[in-house]
C-alpha cells in the first residue's frame, strides 16, 4: 500500500474539499440535499479515489483511480 497522504494530489485535493465546503455554506438552505449533496460528494471523491487508488496491488489499478 502506498502512502497516499504523502502525495502531493491528495494534499490539493482535500485543499478543495475545504475550499468547496466553505462556499456551499452561502447556498441557500432550500439546496441542501439537492445541489449543495451532489456538489460536496463529487468534492471529496477526487481525495477518496486517490486513497483507494493507492490501496490497489497493481500499478494499473491504480492508475485507473487516479
Amino acid at each position: 500500500m502506498r502512502k497516499f497522504k504523502k502525495l502531493y494530489c491528495w494534499d490539493l485535493g482535500m485543499e478543495i474539499v475545504g475550499l468547496v465546503y466553505k462556499l456551499l455554506e452561502n447556498l441557500p438552505s432550500s439546496e441542501k440535499y439537492g445541489l449543495r449533496s451532489q456538489i460536496s460528494r463529487s468534492a471529496i471523491s477526487m481525495p477518496s479515489n486517490i486513497a483507494e487508488g493507492c490501496s490497489r496491488s497493481s500499478s494499473k489499478d491504480t492508475a485507473r483511480f487516479f
